[in-house]
């Protein structure tokens, strides 16, 4: 019974690798990573909303990278949303009430949905974006998201591709490499009209999705999570603008990324919980037949290989300590080379590698899309100990909390 869910979640993960692959080999001359600026037919008037609450040491930075965005001002308006901050992000965000086209609110502490909601209340134009209050967007990356409504009126939302800013230990190079296998991932579910998260850091809305859909909910702590499902299950179509750039500050050690990533797994789980109505429906697409199910899938393979490592461990501790018993402890000076003879080259092991391939190239071409001037580099390989050593946690944590209905904090 092992081997048979052994093998049959390792065809899963085979499938899911592949079947990005196809998709990107049906696709990429459609991926086009823009140098030069682009003009629109029209400019249309876009609200940016910031919420904030307790992030003093970046949103300067942040409203100043709005400021400089490559787009008429006067049709270019911020709202910042002070949500209840007790440190003195209030008084920093104040310095730029001298601007035209900044408002700014205050309100009590809330959640990140209830300051974007208030945000809402007070836009008046056609598109409305957020952008989280440490996360900086490359100038450039407005208008070019702009340019894909002009495609068709069906566009109703565009994320933009987001990395990691200014890396400076391991544990956020290693988001890094992450979020740059999240940048191809996240295009090829484009392709697919799949995409379930519109990112915090400034995807851009026609301000039509929260006239007819409602506004922001709270989503289990991941209100940009929601917002996307509810599109899908209406039918809005998501696109992916690839070369719209934005650049976020990560967590910097294993506890913070811990805590980031077990809100993001729970969201995700009770999300789905959620609208489980979508699911291996025909009429949503690949987002009810690829999407959820990938990710339903991704989470029980790795709750089970950890279980069965741990199983393994013990049941091969146990073996050990029965036989010492047995014949006592006998260390041998005899102690041989290893012999290639009897490297196992099983289907397993070739299908674990065949994974990790497909994996290095999403990494590889998402660096390629993210313009870094180095396709490959050690510190991608930072990636794999980091993730795959604590992520086990944070996933299983995750469904430990959902079963006893435990949220996760924010922070």
């Amino acid at each position: 019974m092992f081997d048979l869910t052994f093998y049959l979640l390792i065809f899963l993960s085979v499938y899911v690798q592949v079947f990005f692959f196809v998709t990107f080999l049906e696709n990429r001359r459609k991926i086009v990573t823009r140098i030069a600026n682009i003009k629109l037919k029209h400019y249309p008037a876009v609200t940016i909303a910031v919420p904030i609450f307790n992030e003093e040491k970046t949103v300067a930075q942040t409203i100043n990278s709005i400021l400089k965005l490559n787009y008429p001002k006067d049709k270019l308006k911020l709202i910042l949303v002070d949500d209840g901050s007790t440190d003195k992000s209030f008084d920093v965000i104040s310095r730029f009430a001298r601007y035209p086209n900044i408002k700014i609110l205050q309100k009590a502490n809330g959640g990140k949905h209830t300051a974007l909601n208030l945000a809402l209340e007070h836009t008046d134009t056609e598109f409305f974006g957020g952008i989280d209050a440490d996360s900086f967007a490359h100038p450039e990356s407005l208008v070019r998201m702009l340019e894909y409504f002009e495609r068709g009126p069906e566009i109703m939302a565009v994320a933009p591709s987001v990395t990691v800013h200014e890396p400076k230990n391991f544990i956020q190079h290693a988001q890094k490499t992450e979020y740059h296998m999240g940048i191809y991932f996240k295009k090829m579910l484009c392709f697919l009209d799949a995409i379930n998260v519109t990112p915090g850091p400034m995807t851009i809305f026609r301000k039509k999705v929260f006239e007819d859909l409602g506004h922001y909910r709270e989503g289990h702590n991941t209100e940009d999570m929601e917002i996307a499902y509810r599109m899908q299950k209406h039918g809005y179509r998501i696109e992916n603008c690839n070369d719209a750039y934005v650049f976020t500050n990560t967590p910097s050690s294993v506890r913070k990324l811990f805590r980031q990533r077990l809100r993001w797994i729970y969201g995700f789980i009770n999300n789905t919980i959620d609208y489980r109505d979508v699911l291996f429906r025909k009429k949503y697409g690949n987002f009810a037949f690829f999407t959820l199910p990938m990710g339903i899938i991704s989470i029980i393979s790795v709750c089970y290989l950890f279980f069965r490592i741990v199983y393994n461990f013990f049941d091969f501790l146990y073996l050990k300590i029965t036989t010492w018993e047995a014949v006592g402890l006998h260390l041998s000076n005899n102690i041989k080379a290893p012999d290639l003879f009897f490297l196992n080259v099983n289907s397993y092991l070739l299908l674990v590698v065949f994974i990790y391939t497909l994996i290095l190239f999403a990494i590889i071409f998402g660096r390629k899309m993210a313009k870094e001037r180095r396709y490959l580099s050690l510190r991608m390989l930072y990636f794999f100990p980091v993730f795959g050593i604590v992520a086990p946690f944070w996933l299983l944590k995750a469904v430990y909390n959902t079963i006893l209905t435990r949220k996760p904090d924010w922070r």
